[in-house]
């Protein structure tokens, strides 16, 4: 009997050595062949930091064991060889030679070509989709079990049901219209009690919510875009997490976000970075600032955090096969770290891109953002591309006004005329209106006219232009009204929509011609590579008149914008005879009409012409 004691008591125990939960590692699989061997691993389980990790694997090495102030995390630093093969291996974690954890890490092959996959480019229109607000595809994900924050249409700030399936249901639309490339607002889980649709306050970064979908449906998305020609830009937020995310309940180490005695929100001024005169003080509270009280400052000074952010970008590009990177608030995160996730990232997919949202007034701020090696602000981001707010800001009041030395069309040309300032402008991102902004139709003033010259101005102008969903069908909306406002349902999206966008059931007139105009434009500008690479060459306004051209070896455009009320004659064409070079035969692309001599042109007022010279 005793002997049958002892036995059921080893046998308990020796059960309950491997009863316990496996422990979080992040991240959670890899891959082999990778340019940087380097690999580190976020361990998280109770009291794991007393355990001892040990594995065996062929090419793999445990390099060293890091500990932090939290006994419940380690930090594993392993290198992996290029010998090593994929397959999966396990890692103990033993305490007084028992095995307290244990994890079946896996090694995955990366797919054929992976490191030299083409980012997008000025050759690209990029589309802006809100998963949650395009379209709802599965109302069975509206309210999903574990998620604190149930859908509820009525409410402008609550989550509407929008999801990945909705968008990939109408990649047929997106495509017909001209669209490229796809950014879509954040996607991974934002499990929080309100206002948790936008996607900014991250919960689990390397889990989509499952409200919008799962990782291998979004895997799946971009592989359906890739078919059609199209490429997936992914919304990544580095400043900042969810005050709801894992960790923030048993933070890794007490420095792993920015902490005040109290809260202490940024000063949201960006310039501080660039300022030579800026005060230490104003400097801290811009970099160390929490963003909203729902978004704790994550702290890339703390190495750990700067390797779990660095691995967890390259992990979605290898996973999921992006075609780019937007990074959110590109400002507020440690500047010296941003350069070197850069150059990681570069040094893993060197034709990869990712575009940082600097938003900001000014174009030498902004152009501080910019990447150039030859560092003449004192500082290389090595960021390949930037938004452009300045030219935004432009373009919203230059229809409206009346000319003068700076006002009206002089304000397009003054910020284009300091262009000086980038290495690249070709590669700014550049737009009309977007997600945090009132819609360019009501900037417009709902007045149709301004709204044609200004999708004209962007989408022959230089850069890479970005339409926000909705502008292709007038959709309205005033930032100042609040965000849910200028991020209304895409009608057609759900069930019982009585417009629906996608097939014009239901759309007014002025709607139906403005999908057409962005339609043509966008089209027409696929196989432009005038406008993907050529020279941007522009002609000071004069009388509410700018002209400017597009050109290279093998073609001229050439755009005329007539900002006046009241018809205008063409200027005389012997002005432009540098890009002209006598020629006056055109063929005008909104029209779709052959004009004989660009002289005898009669200009409508509010209006704009492209004219492909012969």
């Amino acid at each position: 009997m005793k002997k049958i004691i002892i036995l059921s008591l080893l046998c308990f125990l020796f059960l309950q050595s491997f009863s316990q939960p496996n422990p979080r590692i992040e991240p959670p699989f890899w891959w082999t062949g990778m340019k940087v061997p380097d690999l580190q691993l976020l361990v998280y389980a109770d009291n794991i930091a007393s355990t001892a990790p040990r594995l065996v694997y062929p090419g793999v090495k445990l390099l060293k064991v890091n500990k932090t102030d939290n006994p419940d995390y380690l930090f594993l630093d392993l290198q992996i060889s290029n010998e090593a093969r994929a397959g999966v291996f396990r890692i103990d974690f033993q305490r007084d030679e028992d095995v307290s954890y244990s994890y079946e890490y896996e090694l995955k092959e990366r797919s054929p070509g992976s490191s030299e996959r083409q980012g997008f480019g000025p050759d690209d229109v990029i589309v802006l989709l809100m998963p949650d607000r395009f379209a709802n595809g599965n109302p069975d994900n509206d309210d999903m079990p574990g998620m604190l924050e149930k859908a509820d249409r009525q409410n402008p700030d609550g989550r509407h049901g929008g999801d990945l399936k909705g968008i990939s249901d109408h990649l047929g639309y997106l495509n017909d219209m001209g669209f490229t490339a796809i950014w879509i607002n954040p996607v991974l889980e934002n499990n929080n009690p309100k206002y948790s649709y936008h996607g900014y306050a991250i919960t689990d970064f390397y889990k989509l919510d499952p409200r919008i979908g799962t990782n291998e449906e979004y895997g799946k998305l971009v592989a359906d875009c890739h078919k059609k020609n199209m490429g997936v830009i992914m919304d990544m937020v580095f400043n900042h997490c969810g005050h709801m995310h894992w960790w923030m309940q048993n933070l890794p180490s007490e420095d792993w976000v920015h902490q005040w005695p109290e809260f202490t929100r940024t000063n949201y001024r960006a310039p501080v970075n660039s300022d030579p005169h800026a005060s230490e003080y104003d400097y801290r509270r811009m970099q160390d600032g929490w963003f909203d009280t729902s978004m704790p400052d994550l702290n890339q000074k703390n190495e750990f955090v700067a390797n779990y952010l660095i691995q967890n970008s390259i992990w979605w590009i290898e996973y999921a096969g992006l075609d780019g990177i937007r990074m959110d608030t590109y400002p507020y995160s440690d500047q010296e770290f941003m350069a070197r996730w850069i150059m990681r990232i570069m040094k893993e997919y060197p034709n990869f891109n990712v575009v940082g949202e600097a938003w900001l007034q000014k174009e030498a701020i902004t152009s501080y953002y910019a990447g150039s090696e030859s560092e003449r602000f004192g500082y290389n981001s090595f960021l390949p591309s930037v938004t452009d707010f300045p030219l935004h800001f432009a373009m919203q009041k230059a229809f409206h006004e009346d000319e003068s030395w700076t006002e009206g069309m002089a304000r397009l040309y003054y910020v284009l005329a300091q262009d000086f300032l980038y290495d690249d402008p070709l590669t700014n991102v550049i737009f009309a209106d977007n997600h945090d902004l009132s819609r360019f139709y009501s900037l417009m003033g709902e007045d149709f006219d301004k709204y044609k010259m200004g999708m004209v101005f962007l989408m022959t102008t230089r850069g890479i232009p970005m339409v926000y969903y909705g502008t292709e069908i007038l959709m309205t909306g005033e930032e100042n009204m609040g965000h849910g406002y200028i991020r209304e349902d895409f009608p057609g999206g759900w069930q019982g929509d009585k417009i629906n966008a996608f097939t014009g059931e239901g759309m007014d007139e002025k709607q139906a011609e403005a999908q057409e105009f962005l339609s043509l434009l966008q089209n027409w500008r696929k196989d432009k590579e005038v406008l993907h690479s050529g020279k941007l060459l522009h002609f000071v306004p004069e009388s509410g008149i700018y002209v400017y051209f597009r050109t290279n070896d093998e073609e001229v455009i050439m755009v005329v914008l007539n900002n006046n009320n009241r018809e205008r004659k063409m200027p005389l064409p012997e002005r432009f005879d540098e890009c002209l070079n006598g020629k006056r035969k055109a063929y005008e692309v909104i029209t779709q009409t052959e004009i004989e001599d660009i002289k005898d042109i009669f200009l409508p007022p509010k209006s704009a012409m492209i004219l492909e010279i012969k």
